[in-house]
Order: structure tokens, then sequence, then C-alpha cells
């Protein structure tokens, strides 16, 4: 039985899937090709990449017109920047490919020629020249993770690219496709510190195109799942649907994952006679959050970068950034962490992301926190918002500035220690929604434990600044109107410098909002 694929390229005889090629314009990568144009595709991780280039490779190498050769060049980033052994690193990967998937009985005894013979930074440009001179049809050469290189030595690949450029195509590669996570759109090389770029302008001027492969779209994603369906028999219900594509919209590992999480993973989803309900997919999803999958915890580990916390910071604070580079912030579309709406702002690119990147902030502090009694919860088990509130006020005025210094985001180190504790309040019995938009001012918060739905708004007084009191009420109003609460609470962090110890000004009040819901108003 086939199965929804989450690591390595798709097979469609072992795993469900779409036609590759179909997720690219074919017809304008063939046009470039025939031009002999040197072009880039790039995209997220694990959203397809290597499946539609192998896919790529065999389409030409059955047209027969070209030898069409794929190369993961990843293990020269062993190299680091050691120009020379990443340079002999590409042409051996280049050979080995050759040997295995074209066939090829000649060129491994080249490339140690050439490694041997040739100075080590021209091993590159000279290689792919006479190996391009024997052989019978054009070459296309698919370079993927070019980006996994770095600094001088991605530089040197590039230039000698360039270098061998004039002499395509019958002493050089008819086509070269470069593929990664980044359009290196300018080719301003960054040594693998992060330091300031070590090249300016371009050192592949020779470049065509750059070209994006996307996330599925509804369709795809409906298409996708009822391959399962047909296989098995077992429905997907129209909410399920639905619901898969509003947690992932359309994102490819994500979806898949998601999918077999709950197709051959959970008890329920196992047995073909029932339907694939909404509430299973949801239960799929808080798996794959609260598991830190792969996929996603390698996204969570990009929260440490500079260039990350520069975007991601003001956007949980909905505050406005400062001068923030704009290779920075579209280092975060490229990754797939954000998008761009219809508006042309930056948001995170999905729901799933969406919880992800807090929750990751948050776990330093969570995993600080000290053992706290239930005391929020009424003998049943119901929730009491009002236990609750006296909960948070006792363990803010005791730990609230002492676990301020475990979360990695110093702006919002208040909002971050709060939603640790909320999550260990709903520790599997509730959910925690967060909604939050550069330059809004403020974090919202619904948290959900049974019959009980709470309304949240966190805002923060800086120095400077005016009591943010009233224009968080009104804020709150257009929230708890969209959850359909007549209550809710507002959370002031004061961050002013020279205020009373926390302990003493961590306090709750009761105000009306402008349309008269009834709002707790903690200052903290």
């Amino acid at each position: 039985m086939r199965f929804f694929n989450t690591e390595g390229p798709v097979r469609a005889d072992d795993h469900y899937c779409l036609p590759p090629l179909a997720r690219w314009d074919l017809d304008l990568i063939l046009e470039l090709i025939d031009q002999k144009k040197y072009f880039l595709l790039h995209a997220p991780r694990q959203t397809g990449k290597t499946t539609c280039m192998l896919a790529l490779m065999e389409h030409l190498n059955r047209e027969g017109r070209y030898r069409a050769l794929y190369v993961n060049i990843e293990a020269a980033q062993a190299a680091r920047e050691r120009v020379e052994a990443g340079m002999a690193a590409v042409v051996q990967v280049i050979a080995n490919s050759a040997t295995w998937r074209l066939g090829d009985t000649q060129v491994d005894a080249l490339a140690r020629e050439v490694l041997q013979g040739t100075a080590p930074l021209a091993s590159l440009e000279v290689f792919l020249t006479r190996w391009c001179a024997q052989s019978p049809r054009p070459i296309v050469l698919l370079l993927d993770e070019v980006d996994a290189l770095v600094g001088d030595t991605l530089i040197s690949l590039l230039r000698q690219l360039r270098a061998g450029y004039e002499q395509r195509p019958g002493h050089f590669p008819q086509t070269v496709i470069l593929c990664g996570v980044r359009d290196l759109r300018d080719y301003r090389i960054h040594a693998s510190s992060e330091a300031a770029p070590i090249t300016g302008g371009s050192a592949f001027n020779i470049k065509a195109e750059s070209l994006r492969l996307g996330d599925f779209t509804a369709t795809e994603v409906t298409a996708l799942l009822q391959e399962h369906t047909a296989e098995t028999g077992q429905v997907f219900t129209p909410e399920a649907l639905a619901l898969a594509w509003e947690l992932t919209l359309g994102q490819p590992w994500l979806i898949n994952a998601l999918a077999y999480h709950v197709c051959f993973r959970l008890a329920a989803g196992r047995d073909r006679s029932r339907p694939i309900t909404a509430a299973l997919i949801d239960q799929a999803k808080e798996y794959l959050i609260l598991n830190r999958v792969t996929h996603l915890d390698q996204l969570a580990d990009k929260l440490r970068e500079p260039r990350v916390r520069r975007v991601i910071e003001p956007m949980l604070a909905g505050t406005l950034m400062d001068r923030v580079p704009e290779e920075d912030r579209q280092y975060l579309v490229d990754l797939g962490l954000l998008r761009r709406d219809g508006a042309g702002g930056l948001v995170v690119a999905n729901p799933i992301y969406r919880e992800v990147l807090p929750r990751a902030l948050a776990s330093g502090p969570q995993d600080t926190l000290p053992q706290i009694a239930p005391t929020w919860l009424n003998t049943d088990g119901t929730l009491n918002p009002k236990h609750l509130l006296d909960a948070f006020l006792s363990f803010w005025r005791q730990h609230g500035q002492p676990l301020m210094g475990s979360a990695p985001y110093h702006e919002i180190a208040a909002h971050l220690v709060l939603m640790a504790f909320l999550h260990r309040v709903i520790n599997g019995g509730g959910t925690l929604e967060r909604e939050y938009a550069i330059g809004s001012g403020r974090m919202d918060l619904c948290l959900r434990y049974g019959a009980v739905t709470l309304g949240m708004e966190l805002k923060v007084w800086r120095d400077g600044a005016a009591d943010p009191l009233a224009a968080g009420l009104t804020q709150l109003d257009d929230y708890l109107a969209g959850l359909g609460l007549s209550s809710g609470w507002l959370v002031i962090f004061d961050r002013r410098i020279g205020q009373p110890p926390m302990a003493e000004r961590t306090s709750s009040t009761e105000a009306l909002s402008p349309q008269g819901r009834r709002i707790i108003v903690v200052r903290a």
C-alpha cells in the first residue's frame, strides 16, 4: 500500500503524489533549456524540489535530445570555506552521479585525472569542459543544494560556471540549473559567520530566470488526499478536507505529515471503514506541533539566527520593524516561514507555523517553570477563570521576573513567560491560539479548555509611550467580538524603567470596554 511521504523524494510506486512536473511551468523550463539558458529554481525545504528535479531529469533523458544529470552537491559543505576541497568534492559528486545515473563508465577516471593535474581553483571548469566535449549529446546539469555552500566556496562555483559559459554546448553544459532554498538573486554571498557580504555585485550574472516552486493549491491538497481514498476507500469528510487546507495552506511537507499521522498512526484513522474527520485532522495537528517533528524542529532552530529574530520579534510583539534589511525579510520568505499577503505585508506562512514559532520560543521559560498546582480547576475538572486569574497573579508576582531571563527574545519575554504558564494550564486538555501582526501593537490569545473560551490581549507599556489601557480596551472589543465573547483579559506588561518590583506592581482590576464588555485588566 502506498502512503503519504515525509522523508526524501517522492516515488510514485511507494507514495501518494501529484504529477511533479505539473507544479512548474514545464513549457517555460524546456524553452529556457532549448535557449541554452542558465537559471535558478528555488523553494523552501521539503516542498518537493528534489522530486521535481529528478522528474525533470527523467523527462529530458526520455526525450533523448539531452543528457540530463541531477546532482546533490551538499557534500561539499563539509569543506566549509576551504575552496580547493569544496571544488574537489563538487567534481567528485558529479562524477559519481553520472556513473550510476547515466551509466557513464569514463567520467570517474576523468574526474581523478582533472583533480590530480589541474589547479584546484579551476578544477570544476576544466572537468565540465572535458566531460561535455566527450558527451554524445548536450548536457543539462541540475545542481541541488547549491546554497548549502558558503562564502568563497560558493563564489568559486559560480565563477567557474560563468567562466565556461561561452563554450556551451559543445564544451560546457547546455544549461545549468541551480536549485536551493534561497533565491540568490543578487549573489551577495555571506560567510558562515553571517558577517557582511564578502563580495559585491554578482558572481553569476549569466542567470536568465529565477523560478520558485510554490505550495499546493487547495485543489491539489484535495487531489493528494483523495489518492488515499482511491486506494483504500477511506474518505475524508468535506470538513476534514477544508481544515487540512486551512491549517497548512498547501505546504507540501505539512499536508503529507498531517495526512500520514491521521491515516497511518491514529487508531481511529487506521480503521479504513471510518471516515477521516476534522477532529482527527485537528488531533494530528496537535501531535505535529507538540512533538516538534523534524521539519518543524528545523524551522524552530532558525529562530536563533539574528536576521530571523530581527523580523520575527517585532511580528510577535505587534510592533513595527526597525530598519530591517530587505534581504533579511526575503530570507524568511525564501525559508517559507513567512509569506506576503494580498496587500503585500508579511504574515506567518500558515496556521501551524503560527503555533510553532511562539511555542518554540516559549520552550525555555516552559522548561524552567516550577511545579504549579492546578488550582484553576474545579472539582469536576473544568476550568475556573476566576481561579485561573488568581493563580496567574500569584505565579507572576513570584516567578515572572526571573523567568523572563530564560526567554530568547527580550522584547517579548513577558509574552513568552505568560504563554509558558498557559501551556502548563492546558497541558493537553485544551488549546492556545494566537493572532499577531506587524504594527498592530498587540498579541491576541484565545485559550480553549472544555466549554470555557477565554480571550486575552497582551500589550506592553514602554518608556515614552502613553498608558495602553484605552487602546487595548478598544482593540480587545474587536477581538472578543470575533470570538463571540462578552468578557476577556487585557494584560499590560509595564516595561518602563524605574517601576516598582514586579511582586508589588502586579494587580488586577475590572473595566468596561467601549462596547460594554467586562474586561479583567491585569497590570504586570
